[in-house]
């Protein structure tokens, strides 16, 4: 639809034309984030898109079926695939039936080849980010406020529409309580009212993590801290509300990302250690559920189970028939793909029947009650979506069972314990769950390190070992997960099988690339620390020359790479290259200087 396009005029004409490179200045606000606000360097624009890509209005055209009607910012780019999507996944499917307002959200794979804006500016941001919120280049998400009401005056006697944020940030939380403080205002006042929610975001200071921002959105403040990878897992330092001078309202959000755990999983309450293994070693899961909101929740839920590492599948919090990736993950001809489905069309009850392990949700309530002991069901029995809500699999858990967790969280629903604090009880047998498994491996990757006094100035960096699963298996016997967890079972089996997945293989890139920039800092620190003018002086021209090629180039790639190196450092380096320049002949100077960055 074209609508909405001159409505957004005065914001094309502040608009710079999409992407821009924000460049040095915007990297330099964010080295000094509590100057005076150096971020005003940035374009117009900028800083919305720090947050969001643009804001859609879905509606339903009876020629056309769902259009997207409206996108601001005008400049914003979306492909056709990308719009065809987005139509989509901003509706539940009709059988969901889903009368008055209901808040879900989606994923969906980017078009590749388009230019990314700001990206000096974000990637600075995403290095500070625990690994699991770093954003994925390859995936937006849709946050979506659907509102569907009866409406004599309209053809079909109903009023649809959907307000979706697309961004690349996965704060679900953030953008969930944003859109429900938004969108029923939009659905009264329509555009102009859109035109003045995107100017606030674009007064938003950029979202540096471990800092207390303070986001204004229509009259309210929102007040969050986005965590830090230096922040002890498990704990959440809050932005607390606190009395202001201001007359703005101010609205504390405990979390940016998390879900109400202990909700989502309260339906298959028995098998949560079964569910934690089966997303540790990337297995493909579909959860069905009656609406998009059980279905997104459930899948965000899983997806976090195994934090704080990283679940390193594609996962579709809310998955349709129209889905662009339908055909190639419901295939036949080959094994289901290693990704978290979330669907709620009957039609999957067939499509996806081959799959090996299917999550059947009802409507998630407040549990009165938890369910009755549920065994796990035999795949064959699930015939169509109205099964019975369950786990059905032929897997078997290679751990034991922990009734401890069972027993815990089942007094806490007697006692009417909030689900605020379930569910701290159950991120946190999550966690010590997942830090038992994972401590083992990142000790003997630690192994794999070169010593410090093997690194020389004048050689290239030492490599790191290789991984070896039967050494890695050996330490098991002393230092495996006995020493941080009481469960018993096959952890030798788990290991064996989550070696092969593709969440060892992400996290085992991660750390290699992390231990590779140490030993290039290492060696960094190293070369300042010879008197490498007293070097120059003992050798040829040529020799020095490439000496100042290769100090030069090691400083580039110090910058290129974000090597954690002191700035110290590289300034002394600098005097170094500078002082060895000087000693040469002064044709030989000039070419230097003119040479790489000095």
């Amino acid at each position: 639809g074209r609508r909405g396009v001159g409505s957004a005029m005065s914001l094309r004409e502040r608009s710079p034309g999409g992407a821009v490179e924000a460049g040095e200045d915007a990297a330099a606000a964010l080295g000094e984030p509590d100057g005076p606000d150096r971020c005003l360097s940035l374009l117009p624009w900028d800083r919305f898109s720090a947050w969001l890509h643009c804001v859609c209005v879905v509606g339903f055209d009876l020629e056309l079926g769902q259009a997207v009607e409206v996108i601001y910012p005008a400049h914003s780019k979306l492909t056709d695939k990308e719009k065809t999507n987005i139509c989509y996944l901003s509706f539940p499917d009709s059988n969901s039936g889903c009368l008055g307002d209901t808040q879900f959200c989606f994923r969906f794979r980017r078009s590749p080849g388009r230019k990314v804006s700001l990206c000096c500016f974000l990637d600075q941001l995403d290095r500070d980010l625990p690994i699991y919120l770093k954003k994925d280049p390859a995936y937006y998400y849709g946050y979506v406020y659907f509102r569907q009401v009866r409406d004599k005056s309209l053809k079909r006697g109903y009023f649809q529409k959907s307000l979706v944020l697309i961004s690349k940030l996965p704060y679900v939380h953030l953008f969930r309580t944003m859109l429900k403080q938004i969108a029923p205002e939009y659905f009264e006042k329509s555009e102009a009212f859109l035109e003045a929610v995107c100017s606030d975001v674009d007064r938003w200071p950029p979202p540096i993590p471990g800092k207390i921002l303070h986001l204004p959105i229509m009259g309210i403040i929102l007040k969050l801290r986005i965590p830090t990878y230096r922040d002890k897992p498990g704990t959440t330092p809050i932005a607390q509300n606190m009395h202001q001078a201001d007359a703005q309202i101010s609205m504390a959000l405990p979390t940016v990302h998390e879900v109400d755990l202990f909700r989502c999983f309260c339906p298959v309450f028995f098998h949560i250690q079964m569910l934690w293994e089966l997303v540790l070693l990337g297995e493909p899961l579909v959860v069905m559920a009656p609406s998009p909101s059980e279905s997104s929740e459930t899948v965000l839920a899983l997806v976090s189970c195994i934090s704080p590492l990283k679940y390193c599948s594609d996962f579709r919090p809310y998955f349709t028939i129209h889905d662009s990736e339908f055909k190639e993950y419901t295939t036949r001809t080959q094994a289901p793909p290693s990704v978290i489905l979330g669907v709620t069309n009957p039609f999957f009850a067939k499509t996806l029947q081959h799959w090996p392990h299917i999550i059947r949700i009802g409507d998630i309530k407040l549990p009165g009650d938890v369910p009755k002991q549920v065994k796990v069901k035999k795949l064959k029995n699930l015939k169509t979506l109205d099964s019975k809500p369950g786990v059905y699999t032929s897997y078997k858990p290679y751990l034991n069972k922990d009734e401890e967790i069972v027993k815990q969280l089942q007094k806490g629903v007697q006692q009417k314990r909030p689900t605020e604090a379930q569910s701290v009880i159950l991120r946190r047998y999550f966690l010590e769950l997942t830090e038992s498994f994972i401590i083992p491996l990142e000790r003997y990757v630690a192994s794999l390190m070169p010593l410090q006094k093997c690194i020389s100035p004048w050689k290239s960096p030492p490599q790191l070992r290789q991984f070896s699963q039967d050494d890695f298996m050996k330490t098991l016997e002393k230092a495996g997960p006995q020493l941080t967890s009481g469960l018993k079972g096959d952890w030798i089996g788990l290991y064996r099988h989550f070696l092969k997945s593709p969440n060892f293989d992400g996290w085992f890139r991660s750390r290699q690339k992390e231990m590779t920039q140490k030993l290039e800092a290492l060696h960094l620190e190293a070369l300042c620390n010879e008197n490498l003018v007293f070097w120059s002086q003992k050798h040829t021209e040529v020799e020095t020359v490439d000496l100042v090629l290769k100090l030069k180039n090691k400083l580039l790639q110090a910058d290129r790479e974000h090597l954690p190196v002191k700035t110290d450092t590289l300034k002394k380096l600098q005097t170094h290259i500078n002082d060895i320049i000087l000693a040469l002949p002064d044709d030989l100077q000039d070419i230097l200087l003119k040479t790489g960055t000095t």
